[in-house]
């Protein structure tokens, strides 16, 4: 009888609208392995399936957030295995894997708080970095250590989003040195939003899950999709065509009438679903 490995994703729903999702290797600080990251990719499309789920906070259970790749794992024996001729083709592949992760966290339909407990770093790192909003407890660590393995800090959208989060020139360091760098550190540089004690970093996220999804969701769908797209606009001309057309198209909703009626009437507005 084959045996069945648990879960190494949950996602619960402690609230209407939120999504709580946890990766749950504690024993191994939520390295990455490759159940890990197929269990996140299932438990995102669950949510992208899900019109009722309008945030999702994702966070490690235990100690911390996700420490990187399992070196741990056995893949590099599975690898070595390999004949010379193979191995490009199989490393591609789990490489391929763990970006289209990155870009599911990045492109999911509502926004993703990243709830950082402990260590994040190498690709846990990056999983942080593709979320919306990062709320980190004081004894969050981050570090992009790809460098510090023999590779290089380019990984999996590392070079393009720190850069755009924080500034070319603290990016570069961070990435040509793969330090580790503290929560009251990456509050300082705006690499997360806010810094709260130990214990209280998920409440936090779901604080912020509430703030985003009292929103219309219209608004919040696009704001997020927008805001991706402008980041690589090439003026602020393009940016406002932009803009301009996502706002006709939002006094389509009717949420917009909603608010200023329920502003007169002294009440939180009822929004429109879409």
């Amino acid at each position: 009888m084959a045996v069945t490995s648990p879960p190494t994703v949950s996602v619960e729903k402690p609230e209407s609208g939120i999504a709580l999702i946890t990766m749950s290797r504690p024993e191994r600080l939520n390295a990455l392995s490759p159940e890990l990251i197929a269990d996140l990719h299932k438990a995102l499309e669950e949510v992208e399936r899900d019109r009722s789920q309008r945030v999702v906070v994702l966070t490690g259970a235990g100690r911390g957030f996700c420490a990187g790749a399992d070196l741990k794992a056995g893949g590099d024996q599975e690898f070595a295995e390999q004949p010379d001729h193979r191995r490009v083709g199989a490393i591609y592949d789990m490489q391929l894997d763990l970006a289209n992760l990155m870009l599911k966290i990045y492109e999911l339909r509502v926004p993703v708080i990243a709830a950082v407990n402990g260590a994040a770093v190498g690709g846990g790192f990056a999983i942080a970095l593709h979320c919306d909003v990062r709320v980190a407890a004081e004894s969050a660590r981050f570090g992009s250590v790809f460098i510090k393995v023999g590779l290089s800090s380019l990984d999996v959208g590392n070079s393009y989003l720190l850069p755009r989060l924080i500034g070319a020139s603290r990016a570069r360091e961070l990435m040509l040195t793969g330090r580790i760098f503290d929560a009251a550190e990456a509050d300082r540089i705006g690499l997360v939003s806010r810094v709260v004690p130990d214990g209280q970093v998920v409440e936090a996220a779901l604080e912020v899950a509430r703030q985003i999804a009292a929103n219309n969701e219209y608004g919040v769908w696009m704001t997020k999709l927008g805001a991706n797209a402008t980041l690589d606009a090439p003026s602020l001309r393009h940016a406002m065509e932009l803009e301009n057309r996502t706002q006709v198209l939002g006094t389509f909703t009717g949420n917009m009438a909603e608010a200023s009626e329920a502003f007169r009437e002294g009440r939180e507005p009822r929004w429109n679903p879409l």
